[in-house]
């Protein structure tokens, strides 16, 4: 029996998935030819020898079984038609493999031609009817020209389907990655994500998988220079610099021309994305594309362009909320200092000592950061305290001592409603930031592990702070006499696990309090 004289490629089991794999139609038509009959692939391999179709050539894979057929179409899912015989090793063989093709492989893109010798077994209306077949043949009528006419007509619907389904993986990529991106809250990730997502659609392509990319994310805001936040490839040595610093002539003309016509450019070798937010925000998407740009891909390229900028104004906005919103919270933990005549940093700095102290314990980055920009209110309470009790110079008397106590509960009531994750986690801390480990603090009586890591992070910061520095109740105490003070109320007042971290730092610590010192 006559074979092709190619080897079949290795089994690829990503064939076997629910899901088909992505497939391209690449730089030829992929024929299977199934029959068991060696006169048959003799005859149509001469017949498609030297024959082409949309300028590609025709490559065919020869098989005598049902069995040697899955395993060529295993190893080949970008075949694009199958001439397929009905009776083989039994008198069914090829319609149970094309209900194989379908149903088991889920290749629905392949063409299946059926051939017989023997209509009457497979009658073409049964056929037709209950297998997802697409042409049906009697190999008696089947001269070269018809043999030609029937595979060129299904090699147009294959091409059809194919560019049909590239064009819905790329929209599907586009919908995922924008809907990824809308999510992202900071511009340097936001930056790196599209490069990412941008990159991700020019690797549809089987060609594009080996492919060396090379591509930067610059941003502009103002009158400022644009400023390259994410970048692959060549280009990842000039993470953080302006776009001016390493511009070379070709680049220059590049983004000078995207910049004046506001559009996107398609090269060859390469393409420039510009995209313009509703506030004037701009940004570049600079990729080397040693492949080239399909129509399809400037398409898919263009509607991500658009979802960008959208996503970019969402981003702006975001930042512009947070922003004020983090403003605020350190504004009123100031007030509620001021009103104590503490009017230097001091929020300021329990705030960095209580995010370093995190990072130590290791939490996560996030929480780090939202327990430093939460921790300025752990005080807010005390807006309520009368100025004869907040200020006064000498002890306080036991009924002064319960009012003082009373900010606790206060600052609490104060941030609780509020649905914002600051805000929640700042009455957390308002409320919990008193009580001791062993159980003897305020307003709660709790103690160990049912005091927040983040209020007993706070606690210690907050009096290693208040400690180093003059009230107008005491004078600042040395930071040797503190440390000893830590010691003594480890597992009393403070959490031992947090009194050692804080041991072991504290000349990073020290320097942390040093930053943001009082006023003279």
């Amino acid at each position: 029996m006559n074979r092709s004289d190619e080897s079949p490629f290795p089994r690829d089991s990503s064939t076997d998935k629910r899901e088909p794999p992505a497939v391209d139609m690449g730089e030829e038509w992929k024929i299977l030819v199934v029959d068991d009959e060696e006169e048959v692939h003799a005859v149509t391999n001469l017949v498609f020898k030297r024959f082409s179709f949309e300028g590609m050539p025709f490559r065919l894979y020869n098989a005598g079984s049902a069995a040697e057929a899955k395993e060529i179409l295993r190893a080949n899912p970008d075949i694009a038609t199958i001439l397929l015989d009905v009776v083989m090793e039994e008198e069914d063989s090829g319609l149970k493999l094309a209900k194989y093709i379908r149903e088991d492989l889920k290749n629905s893109m392949v063409r299946i031609i059926l051939r017989t010798g023997y209509p009457g077994r497979a009658p073409e209306q049964d056929v037709i009817i209950n297998y997802d077949i697409n042409d049906y043949k009697e190999k008696t009528e089947l001269t070269e020209m018809r043999l030609k006419t029937s595979v060129v007509s299904s090699l147009r619907a294959y091409r059809d389907l194919m560019i049909i389904d590239a064009n819905r993986r790329g929209l599907r990529k586009i919908i995922e990655g924008s809907a990824g991106l809308f999510e992202i809250q900071s511009i340097r990730r936001f930056a790196t994500g599209v490069l990412t997502q941008l990159t991700a659609l020019l690797h549809m392509r089987k060609d594009a998988a080996c492919m060396q990319v090379s591509g930067f994310t610059a941003v502009k805001h103002g009158v400022e220079d644009f400023q390259v936040f994410a970048a692959t490839g060549s280009f990842e040595p000039h993470i953080g610099k302006t776009l001016s610093a390493f511009m070379t002539p070709e680049l220059k003309s590049d983004c000078e021309l995207a910049l004046k016509e506001k559009r996107n450019l398609y090269y060859p070798d390469r393409l420039v994305v510009y995209s313009q937010t509703k506030n004037g925000t701009e940004d570049f998407i600079y990729i080397s594309s040693p492949n080239g740009i399909s129509e399809r891909e400037r398409d898919l390229i263009d509607v991500f362009a658009m979802n960008v900028a959208v996503a970019f104004d969402n981003i702006n906005l975001t930042d512009e909320i947070e922003a004020t919103q983090k403003e605020i919270i350190f504004t009123l933990g100031e007030v509620a200092e001021a009103r104590s005549m503490e009017t230097g940093f001091h929020v300021k700095r329990v705030a960095e000592l209580s995010k370093f102290i995190a990072l130590k314990l290791g939490l996560p980055e996030e929480e780090a950061e939202l327990l430093r920009l939460a921790s300025p209110t752990h005080d807010i309470g005390k807006l309520a305290i009368p100025d004869s009790i907040l200020n006064k110079p000498g002890k306080l008397t036991a009924d002064e001592f319960a009012t003082m106590k009373t900010h606790a509960e206060i600052g609490w009531g104060m941030l609780k409603k509020s649905s914002r994750a600051i805000l929640q986690t700042g009455s957390l801390i308002a409320h919990q930031h008193h009580e001791h480990f062993d159980g003897s603090g305020y307003p709660l009586g709790l103690k160990d592990g049912e005091i927040h890591i983040y209020s007993r992070i706070v606690a210690l910061a907050d009096v290693f702070d208040a400690l180093s520095n003059e009230r107008v109740y005491k004078t600042a105490w040395a930071t040797s006499d503190i440390l000893e003070y830590m010691k003594e109320h480890s597992g009393t007042m403070f959490d031992p696990e947090i009194v050692e971290i804080f041991l072991a730092n504290i000349d990073e610590l020290a320097s942390i309090r040093a930053t943001f010192p009082d006023p003279k």
